[in-house]
């Protein structure tokens, strides 16, 4: 048995829930071989940053995060998004260990390999099947593809991440099947293109349990249909196909729940954008979706600002979003991306004016939002518990999911754990939550 103290590694993880999936990965693989993770710098051998590299202000984040690590450890290894930039790095911190793109899991551990050698003992050092995880016990993301084929004029992820890259469908359910087992009671879907899982490589069978599944949208959520645990997709393009998904809702195998990514509704600006499937007739496909399965929760998000937005063209995405009376919405001020095309389309739209359609557009949706939740008033709806104390509990409905939806605020005196899936007697509702007991 080797008796030298556990190597130690500090982690930061920035941005979305793609990059922390990697991370997950990088710190399983980590600890399966002895190293130990440290909740503070000081008490770390070494330091994993994983950044985010999509916009400028997150590109300042992540050097900021570089920084405070390089200042109170000085053993950096850097990775993600921006690592596929790695002059922007080397030219603020020279003395960072080592700078790997996205996904490359295998250099990343070589890297720490190299600044501290693990000590491994296969009697103590115990790693879950489902592997170690960075979110709550009871939800976890469930990456199903890397990369994007789409080239939106405003996104430069396909030069951080590549092209879609599927992940067989047996490999996605056993990974979803030992999750469940392992306690967790929501799985949320993610890829960059979700809806396009499985193109790249023809649709191909794999094995999972006795039959063989096709790597495709709707044969991915029917499996995962099977596992009893909410499935909720996210970031999911308005293909045709995803049309088909939507009965598995209405009959309760996967959420009510599409996350699909809109961004704008002027034809001209979506054509700017180069968005996929933006001639497609969104309206009459969502008013079909409500009619299908009336409870599905359509969530979007939406940019202001975008160079060479007219006024018309926000006008036209006010009253869209009117008659589209989505259910949770995001937007977001353009903000310019680092050899993105879509700097260079047009004049870019004067600052002021992008926060005033921003606080215009929001506006609106409040009003949609506040009407939507108003109307579950004194309905009973089912409520997955994240947090509970003595004092009540919060919790979210099928339609919210954790950290970008609303939450509903619980009064009860049953003993809840973060979890449970409760009833919930809806009593009230602002603009984002809602209010109940149970």
């Amino acid at each position: 048995m080797d008796d030298r103290p556990a190597a130690r590694v500090g982690l930061v993880s920035l941005g979305c829930p793609k990059a922390l999936v990697d991370s997950e990965r990088i710190i399983t693989q980590l600890r399966a071989e002895g190293y130990e993770l440290s909740k503070t710098y000081a008490g770390a051998d070494v330091v994993i940053v994983n950044t985010c590299g999509f916009l400028d202000s997150a590109k300042a984040e992540s050097l900021q995060a570089i920084g405070e690590a390089m200042a109170e450890n000085g053993k950096v290894v850097v990775t993600g998004c921006m690592g596929a930039q790695p002059e922007l790095i080397r030219d603020k911190f020279p003395d960072v260990l080592a700078i790997t793109g996205p996904q490359a899991y295998e250099s990343v551990v070589g890297a720490v390999h190299q600044a501290v050698p693990p000590r491994h003992d296969p009697y103590m050092d115990l790693v879950p099947p489902q592997g170690l995880r960075l979110t709550p016990r009871h939800y976890a993301y469930l990456k199903i593809s890397e990369g994007c084929n789409n080239r939106c004029s405003f996104c430069i992820i396909p030069q951080l991440r590549g092209d879609l890259v599927s992940r067989p469908a047996g490999d996605v359910l056993r990974e979803a099947e030992k999750l469940v087992k392992a306690g967790v009671k929501e799985l949320l879907v993610i890829s960059q293109d979700t809806s396009a899982y499985g193109v790249d490589v023809k649709y191909a069978e794999s094995r999972w349990q006795d039959r063989e599944v096709r790597t495709k949208f709707l044969d991915l959520c029917r499996e995962l249909g099977t596992l009893g645990a909410w499935t909720r997709l996210h970031y999911v393009y308005p293909y045709p196909h995803v049309d088909e998904a939507i009965p598995l809702m209405a009959e309760g195998k996967i959420l009510p729940y599409l996350d699909i990514p809109l961004q704008h509704a002027s034809p001209n600006v979506l054509r700017a954008m180069k968005r996929p499937a933006h001639q497609e007739k969104t309206l009459e496909r969502i008013r079909r979706w409500r009619e299908i399965c009336p409870d599905i929760t359509v969530r979007s998000t939406f940019i202001t600002g975008f160079p060479g937005e007219t006024d018309a063209d926000f006008e036209m995405m006010l009253d869209w979003l009117d008659e589209a009376q989505l259910d949770r919405v995001g937007c977001f001020p353009y903000e310019p991306v680092s050899g993105a095309p879509a700097n260079d389309l047009a004049a870019p739209v004067p600052e002021e004016i992008k926060l005033e359609r921003h606080r215009r557009f929001m506006e609106k949706q409040e009003e949609i939002s506040a009407q939507k939740l108003e109307a579950k008033i004194g309905k009973t709806l089912d409520v997955i518990i994240d947090e509970a104390d003595d004092g009540g509990a919060q919790g979210r409905t099928k339609g919210d999911a954790p950290e970008i939806d609303g939450l509903v605020h619980i009064r009860t005196r049953k003993k809840l754990a973060s979890g449970d899936i409760v009833s919930v007697k809806i009593e009230d509702a602002d603009e984002h939550d809602l209010f109940g007991v149970a």
